[in-house]
């Protein structure tokens, strides 16, 4: 299989579509947390990931917005309540098998706490041996990671609506992940919003 994978979107629709074209073809979408941005809601970002069947996890972004500081911004006309419904039925945390391999994604630090940043080259990382699964996605941080520690693989596939990461030219990006080959592969690309005001259903 081939696993396309995207994090932190923050409603950014042109970067996520952006990178699924340049991940196609791919078999599943998962996507690591964060496709909102903090008080602004996208239909277009949660109702592609639903259309796509994507697996989701929610980031602290989703944290604010779902909770009581974010009803203000919910409360507009113009939010698709049934997509929020939706959102909120998705978890902090994933355990899955594909392909006869364990799978784990979570938006922030594997460990507690859980909202922690952990960048790449950090030693923390030598930790994720031990992490009961074969491969372990994360977002958060919005810098892109391939890292392999023991018989556990770790994948950041950066941002895909928010660039950060200095050692591609602040562009965003994303990746895919062959579970018979093992091979990650990351796609950076300029942010399609950059010219441009992103205003398509935010609030």
């Amino acid at each position: 299989m081939r696993l396309g994978i995207v994090s932190d979107i923050h409603c950014n629709i042109q970067g996520l579509e952006r990178a699924l074209e340049l991940m196609a073809p791919f078999d599943q979408l998962w996507c690591a947390g964060d496709s909102v941005f903090q008080f602004r809601w996208s239909n277009e970002v949660v109702a592609r990931l639903r259309e796509l069947d994507a697996v989701v996890v929610l980031g602290n972004h989703e944290e604010t917005l779902l909770g009581p500081d974010g009803q203000r911004a919910l409360s507009s006309p113009k939010v698709d309540q049934d997509l929020v419904a939706w959102l909120r039925q998705q978890p902090y945390r994933v355990e899955r098998m594909v392909d006869g391999k364990k799978v784990m994604m979570t938006h922030g630090s594997p460990w507690e706490p859980w909202k922690d940043y952990h960048y790449p080259h950090e030693p923390i990382w030598a930790r994720a041996a031990e992490l009961p699964c074969d491969v372990l996605i994360v977002g958060h941080t919005h810098y892109k990671m391939a890292l392999r520690v023991g018989d556990v693989l770790v994948i950041n596939p950066g941002s895909a609506g928010d660039p950060r990461d200095h050692r591609n030219d602040f562009q965003l990006s994303c990746a895919t992940w062959d579970t018979t080959t093992g091979e990650v592969v990351f796609y950076d690309y300029p942010d399609p919003t950059r010219n441009f005001v992103r205003h398509s259903g935010e609030q």
